[in-house]
């Protein structure tokens, strides 16, 4: 495939996406593919990528930057859960079950995201049936990885407090 046929935004997001430890299966051309059906999103300090309760349509990996996910607790109180910056991906729920965000995420400091729609991995899946598959297990691991990650946790925190 030639690099001719990539804008120099696709050229940065597969240049990205080509230092990511979840596409590191990938190969180049995979990857130009991918970077063809994702686009940026820049956001300011205190902007917000999405609200809890918001429509589900997209998952994203963070360029640079700093973002806080945020849940709202029983008291109505939003608590910081994580802190995502370059690398770090969000949203990939979205990709699966299409459901309302579970969580809100704001932007602590100018940030550059590289995003896939659900219309982009719609796409992405009729050109190439192959590579959708191999991004739905690539977004499948990352969650079942962050599910190890909070089952870990919750039983950290019952042990320290068993009335939770």
């Amino acid at each position: 495939m030639s690099q001719k046929q990539l804008s120099e935004t696709e050229e940065d997001t597969r240049n990205f996406l080509l230092h990511l430890p979840v596409f590191d299966s990938f190969d180049t051309d995979e990857l130009t593919l991918l970077a063809k059906h994702m686009s940026y999103v820049h956001l300011q300090r205190g902007e917000y990528l999405f609200m809890e309760g918001d429509k589900g349509n997209f998952m994203g990996f963070v360029v640079q930057g700093l973002l806080e996910v945020m849940k709202k607790s029983d008291t109505g109180q939003n608590i910081v859960i994580a802190r995502l910056t370059k690398g770090n991906s969000i949203g990939e729920m979205a990709l699966i079950d299409k459901s309302p965000r579970s969580a809100t995420v704001v932007a602590k400091q100018p940030t550059t995201m590289v995003t896939l729609t659900d219309k982009g991995f719609d796409l992405l899946t009729e050109r190439s049936p192959i590579l959708g598959v191999k991004v739905i297990q690539k977004v499948a691991r990352l969650l079942s990885l962050y599910m190890r990650r909070t089952s870990s946790r919750l039983a950290d925190l019952m042990q320290s407090d068993p009335n939770l």
